[in-house]
């Protein structure tokens, strides 16, 4: 291993072991925090949660059927909080109670009953256990901003003693952030645990200078981590879509308290419309980079119907390194970037130079995406290069991910530099050409991707190379081997016309042909993780090519009629 490759793990390791540390004295020190502070005596403000609900849920749950994480669990009449759950992810589900939403369709006094019984539970079973899933800091967040937005519905015809026991958890539970903020793992998590002291800050009784604590933590997380342009620095697309969904109940919250708005909250919401936008796919769909999975069309819309900001979406996103083409009704979407730091790369996916393509209200060309609700194998499968609409070489991925249990899966090799070229005439053509090292290092070789849109969105066209450094083509004695992969979303029809070309057919009957001359063109068997119903069969396109023979190909989508 290089040097500098080692000394980059040496500083994650003590990186990750100075944070690890942190958080034991903290919780070293919660026997003094659980005899601290008092009980507050009400509430002040319950937040919107903008969230669909489902009333079936809602009865399920009253049933003692928990819906959660692509699964249902029975609990046969015991406390869900007692019993061996299906997943992590499930655990995370019920620990974190977004599924409160759902129980405000309850309308009768049984119901409420039956939730403050749940509540009960766990007040009565985690109330106090610190050290498990139920008290990992993103859990409590999202567990605290879950519990104020829906106190209305907990607390309803609720006896003194239930409110009390209600009011002195929810109090621990913030006083526990508190503590624990400083050592929360960088990334989503830490801005969601500043985001749920500020609602806690104005939704319970606090001093002044309390609230404005809370406020300027809240702004220092949130310029560090929404970028210039708008997304959020993990480059996750949805990330920012699950903040908004917070955000905005917050900055309503604040203004009609009359408390002073957090300097940099409008700001950042302002900015983060108009990245929501560039990654929005005509049909309404979130584009699948970098651990994104599938958005309900409600949740986008919930969140949309407060934009300000109206607009075209942006060609690109500098900060982020994405770059939009755009002609007619037809879309690519590009990713041009590698993660910003080690700490945000635990859900980056190797995807560099990987695109999605839309036409109208069909998504043809997409990534894989990440699964919702799968376990671990299934998500690490789906952060490979593979995964992407993208180029492999030796069936590696661009980006190597760390196998160690203490680091996490964090990304420990890959691009160094990206460089990007863009050339536009205006309502004529956009194009992009970027090129990446992520295979400099085990083969020799840099990926270069030319994409175009013409004809009035009616043509893209593409170009993939292997180069080397200097820039010349491959040794003839490279004996690498590499797929360009070309992900078709599962709702999209396709047949072979010819040796060299596939039709493209979406159910409304609007067809694409892909053609490419270069390479050994296939139809393969594929997976799609990012569907809303789990994990999917779906088919690719596949060309195959030699570094040495054919270091270059050339592909067309063409639309028909």
């Amino acid at each position: 291993m290089p040097f500098s490759s080692k000394s980059r793990l040496l500083y994650l390791y003590l990186s990750e072991s100075r944070r690890r540390l942190s958080r034991r004295l903290s919780l070293a020190r919660m026997t003094a925090l659980r005899l601290a502070g008092s009980t507050p005596a009400r509430l002040i403000v319950a937040p919107t949660d903008l969230r669909a609900i489902d009333p079936f849920v809602a009865e399920e749950i009253l049933a003692g059927r928990f819906p959660l994480a692509g699964r249902v669990l029975d609990t046969e009449g015991e406390s869900p909080f007692e019993i061996d759950l299906p997943s992590h992810e499930f655990a995370v589900r019920l620990h974190s109670f977004g599924w409160l939403r759902h129980m405000r369709a309850i309308q009768d006094e049984a119901g409420s009953t039956r939730l403050r019984q749940i509540m009960d539970d766990w007040m009565g079973s985690h109330g106090r256990r610190t050290g498990e899933i139920s008290w990992e800091a993103d859990v409590v967040a999202q567990r605290v901003i879950a519990w104020l937005s829906h106190s209305p519905v907990v607390l309803r015809n609720a006896e003194h003693g239930f409110y009390r026991r209600f009011l002195k958890s929810l109090a621990f539970q913030v006083r526990y952030l508190r503590h624990v903020a400083e050592a929360v793992a960088d990334g989503e998590a830490r801005l969601r645990v500043r985001l749920a002291l500020a609602v806690a800050s104005v939704s319970m009784p606090a001093t002044a200078s309390a609230i404005r604590k809370a406020s300027r933590n809240l702004d220092l997380e949130l310029e560090r981590q929404i970028l210039p342009d708008g997304a959020h620095f993990s480059r996750n697309p949805r990330a920012g879509l699950e903040l908004l969904l917070d955000l905005l109940p917050l900055r309503q919250t604040y203004v009609n308290l009359g408390h002073d708005v957090p300097a940099r909250l409008i700001p950042c919401i302002d900015r983060m419309y108009p990245a929501l936008r560039f990654f929005r796919h005509q049909g309404g769909e979130l584009a699948l980079f970098n651990g994104a999975t599938s958005v309900l069309a409600h949740e986008l819309a919930s969140v949309l119907r407060y934009d300000e900001t109206a607009g075209e979406p942006f060609r690109s996103l500098p900060h982020a390194h994405y770059e939009r083409l755009s002609l007619g009704d037809t879309a690519v979407i590009m990713d041009t970037g590698r993660p910003l730091s080690a700490a945000l790369s635990r859900s980056a996916h190797a995807g560099c130079l990987s695109f999605e393509m839309s036409s109208g209200r069909n998504r043809f060309i997409i990534n894989s995406g990440a699964p919702k609700f799968a376990g671990e194998r299934f998500r690490q499968m789906a952060r490979s290069t593979a995964a992407h609409s993208t180029v492999t070489v030796n069936d590696t991925s661009s980006s190597r991910f760390s196998q160690s249990r203490f680091l996490g899966p964090i990304m420990i090799s890959g691009p160094a530099r990206v460089a990007v070229e863009r050339n536009d005439e205006p309502g004529a053509i956009e194009q992009v050409k970027a090129s990446h090292d992520g295979y400099l290092a085990p083969f020799g070789l840099i990926h270069e991707r030319d994409i175009g849109i013409l004809n009035g969105g009616r043509l893209i066209r593409g170009r993939d190379r292997l180069l080397l450094e200097d820039g010349s083509d491959p040794d003839p004695s490279d004996g690498a081997i590499a797929v360009a992969r070309f992900h078709v979303h599962p709702a999209i029809g396709m047949r072979r016309h010819s040796e060299n070309e596939v039709y493209l057919t979406a159910a409304d009957g609007e067809a694409w042909l892909f053609a490419c001359r270069d390479g050994a063109l296939a139809i393969e068997e594929d997976i799609f993780f990012a569907d809303p119903s789990g994990v999917r069969a779906s088919s690719q396109i596949s060309v195959t090519f030699s570094a040495a023979s054919q270091p270059e190909i050339q592909w067309t989508f063409t639309r028909e009629g």
